[in-house]
């Protein structure tokens, strides 16, 4: 079809959609590069070049026309189908969360509770009262030189016979030990306040004397303490 020429006489006059050389359901943008096409062949002719703009003019207007009595035309609907067979756009990967920290177990507070004063029974009352005699013997009649032993041996006693009752071990050498550091103490003031010099003339050195405090407690201490 020559798009400058007019139609023959007594026939159908070409279609705007047809003059422009689209379909009806043409896209706008479709309709548009048939516009630029059709007057790119053109050339300078002003007639064929006015009838192109008219078929573009009427087309435009078939749409509008189409819009206002709220019917969608049908490049309207190709181009909404066409979206809905596009490929949905991939949703940004979710970034994986953080773990939760685990919450930190809570530390037991350490619980200083006072034994309490009851008399040992069976093996735990023979252990202390044998070994107590012996130290006591010993750090009467054996030369000063052996009292510090004589204090160490009495306060593994204590602390063994102690970890026996209450089967508390750290319990029961802090005990000892703080029964050996009261005895210590009292020992040495009674350096000072007596003679050495004791009665039944068994002359004492200032260390028995003040061995002699320590080693008492550690003995009442390993029967008393439960």
């Amino acid at each position: 079809m020559n798009q400058g020429a007019d139609p023959a006489a007594g026939g159908a006059l070409p279609s705007p959609y047809e003059r422009l050389g689209i379909s009806p359901d043409a896209s706008f943008d479709a309709v548009q590069q048939a516009k630029r096409d059709r007057l790119s062949e053109l050339g300078d002719d002003p007639q064929a070049r006015a009838r192109v703009e008219a078929a573009y003019d009427a087309v435009l207007m078939d749409r509008l026309k189409e819009r206002q009595q709220g019917k969608v035309s049908s490049a309207a609907l190709n181009a909404s189908q066409r979206e809905a067979t596009r490929p949905a756009l991939a949703s940004p990967p979710v970034r994986p969360s953080l773990p939760a920290m685990p919450s930190l177990p809570s530390l037991p507070r350490p619980k200083f509770s006072v034994p309490s004063l009851e008399l040992a029974m069976g093996r735990e009352r023979w252990f202390p009262l044998g070994v107590g005699a012996v130290l006591v013997a010993l750090l009467l009649l054996t030369p000063a030189t052996s009292a510090e032993l004589l204090l160490a041996l009495a306060t593994v006693m204590t602390a063994v016979n102690l970890q026996r009752r209450n089967g508390k071990f750290l319990s029961a050498v802090g005990w000892s030990f703080l029964l050996l550091s009261v005895g210590l103490v009292l020992g040495g003031l009674l350096v000072r306040a007596i003679d050495p010099s004791l009665p039944l003339g068994l002359p004492l050195a200032p260390s028995q004397v003040q061995s002699l405090p320590p080693l008492v407690l550690l003995i009442l201490g390993a029967l008393l303490l439960a």
